[in-house]
């Protein structure tokens, strides 16, 4: 027995990276999950085939987090699948940078779209569930430049800290029904990246890590499976740091 056997995880952003190795981690634990991507279908049923072979049931859900309207429809088709949701991973995120000055409101709207209020809507569609059976489990991604600051990241560190003010309001108001919320705060991971403009010609790399390393996907993911299981219980309302020791927040 697996310490997610029988329970259903739905992990957005899940076709490539830290979501990926989540949803793995999570079906290795014998978890039925979810696999969410925005247009890659390709990705998402890879990742379901992984899955499957490990012996649990999967399902890919395509939607764009910025789209209420497919968000909506995820939670829908994820509850019709399974009967209920337990677990919610919040990965999928957008991060462009670009000055402050320069940033429209086409810009912090696409920002704000993904990183919060996708996420606001997916647990709200999702949250009913988790009171009706007593029990959920729900982590939200930030990023260490959220707490740092750094130029040209204003639109995105804004979104970002509104999931962490969203987590502890969750964690309180839900604790009675056993529902515990973290957040997760990534430092630098080795992972494939898209859009090196994002980085201004600078890729995250292990410069001023003290571990000399960047972290692994999978080391994310085994603290997301950490933080689901019972072996976080008495954890909620928390930002946990994987940064390999860059900061102290």
């Amino acid at each position: 027995m697996g310490k997610l056997e029988g329970k259903v995880a739905l992990v957005t952003g899940s076709g490539r990276n830290i979501g990926r190795a989540t949803v793995l981690k999570l079906a290795g634990e014998g978890a039925t999950v979810v696999v969410n991507a925005r247009s890659n279908q390709a990705e998402a049923d890879a990742v379901v085939k992984e899955a499957r072979e490990l012996g649990v049931k999967a399902l890919a859900v395509m939607a764009d987090m910025a789209r209420k309207d497919q968000v909506e429809a995820m939670a829908a088709r994820a509850l019709s699948e399974f009967g209920r949701v337990d677990i919610l991973i919040n990965n999928a995120a957008i991060r462009p940078h670009k000055p402050f000055t320069e940033v429209t409101d086409a810009d912090w709207e696409a920002v704000r779209g993904v990183v919060l209020d996708g996420p606001v809507y997916l647990t709200r569609a999702l949250i009913a569930s988790m009171v009706k059976n007593q029990y959920g489990r729900i982590l939200f991604f930030t990023g260490e430049g959220a707490f740092t600051g750094g130029s040209g990241r204003a639109h995105v560190s804004a979104a970002k800290m509104g999931l962490v003010g969203f987590a502890r309001a969750l964690a309180s108001e839900f604790a009675a029904q056993n529902i515990r919320v973290n957040v997760v705060s990534p430092g630098s991971i080795d992972t494939r990246r898209d859009n090196p403009e994002w980085y201004q010609g600078r890729a995250p790399s292990a410069a001023g890590i003290p571990l000399g390393r960047q972290g692994k996907a999978e080391e994310i993911a085994a603290t997301c499976l950490f933080l689901v299981t019972d072996d976080g219980g008495f954890i909620t309302g928390q930002t946990i740091h994987v940064n390999g020791g860059t900061g102290y927040y």
